[in-house]
């Protein structure tokens, strides 16, 4: 029984993986030669579950650092072959069933390699894609545990479970992401990917420490074949008009602006998508990349190893490239190199967090920019937001509005019904405000304009503001005042 130490040992996929990972007994690949590795420390009940095995493989000992990376290979090849199987998800979970009846109905789920906890949290994926999640969370509180869905951009609560059962949820969700089951001090990021009636779908999951326990939010990503055309996001004729008229160009920068989940790096891929062709080289550094696509090259950035969007920019500018996606601008680094890259040849996209798009040169400027810089790089800049489109269950709404403008419209407010869970919504719409630039607004910029002023420029030049659109969807019947508050119909 040889001991080697400080290998990285190749998995090898056996039918009794379950059972070796319990006893401490690996199959590996060393050498070109099937072995089994182990520790000094397990060796023995590693050899009592090695004697009732049929395979003549030699045993390995190694140390305790070669053995856990051995060990976190096989958990993650467990884990594939576990959901390779949720194509059948559909035969085992009836569509109508609540998370909550699942748990009513499960017999023994406090076993965490049981059934039991590998259908429930299969049936939460399932649940989540059959009801357009884009996130999930679940959340331990002092003696109970929540699930919610994030359901076009508002939570929903999905089933309340017991404490204990809630860490076994969130173990099996670390084990199909590879991450360490053992750390519950430090906030822990990963992926996982399932696969329902032959589709695949990637999850990223991010977990934190909370004072009572672990806290989960999974995102579950979309593929490049599933983004959504720009009609399709909902916007109007006039803005697709001057999207397409931006695109056109071959250098200068296009900025997308709006708060957290407004639909910013969705609209900024169905650009990419408009001008994706084998002539270009298109790149894009994200934080996390979002939409997997087969016809760009993307960055993820590693701010442990120093690859920030700053970093990542000033590497991409080496690569010959035609388009440059920027996921966020965030700070003076990151612009001063995105703002040079538009002004020396290239089409530059990113996005930034403001309110509107007049806020938006402001921001610049507070970043530390030069007023003569942005108006000479930046050629459109569009902020949007997504809101809710009322299901057709909706009703007549008798209240008067006409401090919004609305005397004697016909209004409309949510109900519910069964097709959209209650909610008394169906979908999202994008709007937005558009701005193409042009000279007299960028003469006002040069001279460090304020918020007010520019604004009211925009206005004047044609730009229909996002108050507008929706005063506009409120007419046409397709959301309610609440939703539009919600939005920002008074901001």
């Amino acid at each position: 029984m040889k001991k080697i130490i400080d290998t990285d040992f190749q998995p090898h996929k056996i039918d009794q993986i379950e059972d070796c990972i319990k006893y401490s007994l690996l199959p590996a690949i060393f050498n070109d030669q099937y072995v089994f590795v182990s520790t000094e420390e397990k060796i023995i009940d590693a050899l009592n579950f090695y004697n009732k095995l049929s395979l003549p493989y030699n045993i390995i000992l190694t140390d305790k650092d070669s053995f856990d990376r051995l060990n976190n290979k096989l958990l993650e090849i467990k884990a594939q072959n576990e959901l390779q199987n949720t194509t059948s998800i559909e035969d085992e979970i009836e569509e109508e069933l609540s998370l909550d009846d699942f748990l009513k109905n499960g017999l023994n789920i406090l076993e965490e390699n049981s059934a039991p906890i590998i259908k429930f949290v299969n049936s939460l994926f399932y649940q989540a894609i059959n009801k357009r999640a884009s996130d999930i969370h679940i959340e331990t509180h002092e003696s109970f545990g929540l699930i919610r869905f994030r359901i076009d951009g508002v939570l929903f609560t999905q089933a309340t479970i017991e404490k204990n059962i809630i860490n076994l949820v969130i173990n099996r969700i670390k084990v199909i992401s590879n991450l360490d089951i053992s750390e519950k001090r430090t906030p822990q990021d990963g992926r996982t990917q399932i696969k329902i009636a032959e589709h695949a779908t990637d999850i990223r999951v991010s977990i934190i420490p909370t004072y009572f326990g672990e806290k989960v939010v999974m995102r579950l990503l979309m593929e490049s074949s599933e983004i959504p055309t720009l009609s399709e996001l909902g916007f109007n004729e006039e803005i697709i008009k001057g999207f397409k008229t931006l695109l056109e160009h071959s250098y200068g920068m296009i900025l997308v602006t709006g708060p957290t989940g407004s639909g910013k790096s969705t609209t900024l891929h169905a650009f990419l998508q408009i001008i994706s062709n084998p002539e270009k080289n298109i790149i894009t550094v994200e934080d996390p990349v979002e939409y997997k696509s087969n016809s760009i090259n993307q960055i993820q950035v590693n701010s442990k190893v120093g690859l920030t969007f700053a970093s990542g920019l000033r590497s991409i500018l080496r690569q010959d490239p035609d388009v440059i996606m920027v996921g966020e601008i965030r700070d003076k680094e990151t612009a001063t190199t995105a703002i040079q890259a538009a002004l020396t040849g290239h089409l530059m996209l990113s996005t930034l967090h403001t309110n509107n798009a007049s806020a938006t040169i402001s921001r610049l400027m507070d970043i530390g920019i030069e007023p003569f810089l942005i108006s000479s790089s930046i050629i459109g800049i569009l902020s949007q937001r997504l809101v809710r489109v009322l299901c057709d269950c909706k009703e007549k709404d008798y209240t008067d509005y006409s401090e919004y403008g609305l005397d004697g419209e016909i209004i409309y407010k949510a109900k519910g019904c069964k097709k959209c869970n209650f909610t008394g919504y169906n979908k999202r719409k994008a709007i937005g405000e558009l701005f193409i630039m042009n000279d007299y607004v960028k003469e006002l910029i040069a001279k460090g304009t304020n918020d007010i002023e520019l604004k009211q420029a925009m206005i004047k030049e044609g730009m229909t503001t996002l108050k507008e659109n929706l005063i506009i969807m409120l007419k046409n019947g397709e959301t309610s005042i609440k939703e539009a508050i919600r939005v920002g119909l008074r901001d």
